[in-house]
């Protein structure tokens, strides 16, 4: 039988996509080695057609794009399963995935984060053009979330799923800048899930070494 080799997480801890795969690895109880690398470095490069992170080895398994990498911790690995087994169940976390994906983190993450660690790249001041330009668009993202996780304390169904895995590190960013932090101050249901999450054993551990605090 052939030797099962550990599996390897490569990206950048700071990225939340990144994070997404160190709580569903957590969450699993899965031991691998991380490997921190940016996108577009050779190791990255290897496995993702576009040079973006994560990627992931496993044996002779090599994938990118960290939903299908966590799909593939959920189904290889033991224990308790982070997409709901039932039809309905299965396609709400599928649902709020994509929307994270697709919507959430388009607009929350790639235009107003980024919008302030463009300056610390380039050695200047945030783009502020591209936060303002954020700002009247993230209520309604903010109010939906708050909804949802007002139900049940998870984002969808009873239990932590992989799409809280998706979740979590976006709203941690967020309440670590000041207009998105009033946003979520004003909402005690997402509040409330936030400070739960983070007390979460898999969440705690994987929080980014630069983030702490």
């Amino acid at each position: 039988m052939a030797e099962t080799l550990e599996l390897e997480l490569i990206g950048a801890p700071q990225s939340n996509y990144v994070w997404t795969c160190r709580i569903a690895l957590a969450e699993k109880e899965v031991a691998y080695k991380f490997s921190p690398e940016r996108p577009h470095s050779p190791a990255v490069d290897a496995i993702h057609p576009f040079g973006k992170i994560p990627v992931m080895r496993h044996n002779d398994v090599a994938l990118c794009e960290s939903k299908a990498i966590c799909t593939y911790i959920d189904r290889q690995f033991p224990g308790k399963g982070l997409i709901p087994k039932s039809a309905y169940g299965g396609a709400l976390c599928e649902q709020w995935i994509s929307l994270i994906n697709r919507e959430i983190d388009p607009l929350l993450v790639r235009e107003y984060l980024l919008g302030y660690f463009v300056g610390g790249r380039t050695g200047g001041q945030p783009d502020r053009a591209k936060i303002e330009a954020a700002l009247p668009r993230m209520p309604k993202h903010f109010e939906l979330l708050d909804r949802a996780v007002g139900k049940t304390g998870f984002l969808c169904g009873d239990n932590f799923s992989l799409a809280d895995c998706f979740l979590i590190p976006i709203l941690f960013y967020m309440s670590r800048l000041p207009e998105s932090k009033a946003m979520m101050d004003e909402r005690r249901n997402l509040n409330a899930y936030l400070a739960n999450s983070l007390k979460r054993k898999s969440v705690a551990e994987s929080v980014p070494p630069a983030s702490q605090g």
